[in-house]
């Protein structure tokens, strides 16, 4: 094998190792994050339990003060309480419940009435696709592949072959 061809299958190796090397540590630490964009849009329930609003007039908080949602999930708030509840534009009477669709990327703060501070922050995220994980595999990984595939060459710098003796 010619110099130039080893030199090419060395540098692709290793942009192949360190794709591989990068897709597992971004896999990994992705997973270890617990990260829930990671998934279709849904209806994500918001129960109101009875009782919410005199706690509330106490100062207590019954229900986490915001969520975090992916685009295209549906938040339907179903209020369980004795007294009618709102969350921004939807106003919940006692036994029913009521949604709102979440199509765009944002923080956003809605006032409500079953928070002492009175207001919910809505947090909607893009989904992380298979697509956008191979991008970011790619990304780190084809730099990293490079370097090793340089580093290779300092450690075990390739050698031209000789010809053999002629007799």
């Amino acid at each position: 094998m010619s110099i130039r061809k080893e030199l090419v299958f060395r540098i692709l190796f290793f942009i192949v190792i360190g794709v591989l090397v990068a897709a597992l540590f971004n896999e990994v630490t992705f997973r270890l994050q617990g990260n829930s964009t990671s998934r279709d849009p849904q209806t994500i329930q918001l129960i109101i339990p009875r009782g919410t609003a005199d706690k509330v007039a106490q100062g207590q908080n019954v229900l986490p003060a915001g969520q975090i949602f992916v685009v295209g999930d549906t938040l339907e708030v179903k209020n369980e309480d004795t007294v009618t509840q709102t969350l921004g534009p939807l106003v919940i009477p006692p036994g029913s419940s009521a949604s709102i669709k979440l199509n765009q990327v944002g923080l956003m703060s809605y006032t409500c009435s079953f928070q002492t501070s009175q207001y919910y922050g809505i947090e909607v995220q893009g989904a992380i696709t298979p697509w956008m994980r191979l991008k970011a595999s790619l990304l780190a990984g084809l730099p990293l592949g490079l370097l090793l595939g340089v580093y290779s060459l300092v450690v075990k710098p390739l050698k031209p072959k000789t010809a053999p003796p002629q007799a």
